[in-house]
């Protein structure tokens, strides 16, 4: 009976040590998630290697759960409550609770149904058979693309989108900032976006349905990506989307933001509506923060979200969805959306 007792000291030196080791483990696993963290939670001008390592926090909850489980090996009370509240953060941050929601409209308000799409065709190169087959399949009325090129045209006129989307506003361009609006219903220009390198034009859209006419104004959006002096551009390119946003009627902005939701720019964007009431990102909204927009070919990164449709408070939605496409690294989005009438 004496060697047991003998031998309780290593046997509690021993799970000391493994549970030091454990701990030890999940702090290393948990920093990294806590620096980046900090980044997210304080909504200044960051330079550019942490807006570009921002885009990607939504994955974060994956080491941050690797880091709960390897605490609660360790069995230390504060390494737990510690990592455990990390993960809590990053799951508030996956799945937001103060984003912007559409207001409920007066009882009686006549709304029209509008089926839209939107997609960063890659310098043209996307395939034009499946986006006319998306829009076919879906009864897209409204449709927006960006980087579109002349070659791209002529094969979705091959394809036959005009016979489906009879109109069409666009502004061809190989180099990456063209663009175009198709819809069945008639198109009128209202101008560009000022002092944006990619064209972002602002439509005027009369949509009809269900007995009502509504009018809206579609803004065409591709800002500059944040990559090395451009990230200032980016910046204002975000601004001048947020001044289109919060102008009078009913706005609809779709396209490629190069940002996400957990940038603070983009946030800032939506915090621009008008009356107080935040603008309505339709991914998130209807909990699409898991349907990644890019990248869907070339390097192997973690998908992000950085297409979206960012609609006025009174415009509803649903039926949100991504969609790949062959030859492009974006996603096509299509989302239901509700106009109201007048």
């Amino acid at each position: 009976m004496t060697e047991p007792a003998a031998a309780l000291p290593a046997v509690r030196r021993r799970r000391r040590t493994t549970s030091i080791a454990w701990s030890v483990a999940a702090a290393l696993v948990a920093l990294p998630v806590a620096s980046l963290s900090l980044f997210r939670a304080v909504e200044v001008e960051w330079p550019l290697l942490v807006v570009q390592a921002l885009a990607f926090t939504p994955w974060l909850v994956v080491p941050a759960a690797v880091a709960l489980v390897l605490a609660l090996l360790g069995r230390r009370r504060w390494t737990t409550i510690t990592t455990a509240a990390l993960l809590a953060v990053q799951l508030f941050w996956l799945f937001p609770l103060d984003y912007g929601r559409p207001v409920v409209l007066k009882e009686g308000t006549a709304t029209v149904p509008l089926k839209v799409m939107s997609l960063n065709t890659e310098f043209g190169e996307a395939e034009a058979a499946t986006i006319v087959q998306l829009v076919r399949d879906h009864g897209v009325q409204l449709l927006a693309l960006q980087e579109f090129s002349p070659t791209l045209q002529d094969r979705l006129s091959a394809e036959g989108l005009d016979t489906v989307l009879s109109n069409r506003i666009s502004t061809p361009n190989d180099d990456g900032s063209g663009a175009a609006v198709y819809s069945v219903f008639p198109l009128a220009s209202e101008g560009l976006l000022p002092d944006t390198p990619f064209r972002m034009a602002a439509t005027r859209v009369v949509a009809e349905g269900s007995g009502a006419k509504a009018a809206l104004t579609l803004t065409n959006v591709h800002t500059l990506p944040p990559v090395d002096e451009r990230i200032r551009q980016w910046r204002s390119d975000l601004l001048k989307v947020s001044r289109q946003a919060g102008s009078q009627g009913n706005q609809v902005l779709m396209g490629d933001y190069n940002a996400t939701y957990d940038h603070a720019e983009f946030r800032a964007l939506l915090d621009g509506g008008r009356d107080g009431n935040k603008l309505v990102d339709v991914g998130t909204a209807t909990w699409g923060r898991l349907s990644p927009t890019w990248p869907m070919e070339g390097p192997p990164l973690p998908g992000v979200v950085i297409d979206h449709v960012v609609t006025s408070p009174r415009i509803g939605n649903s039926a949100y969805s991504v969609h790949t496409v062959p030859g492009t690294d974006h996603a096509a989005l299509i989302a239901q959306l509700s106009i109201p009438a007048g």
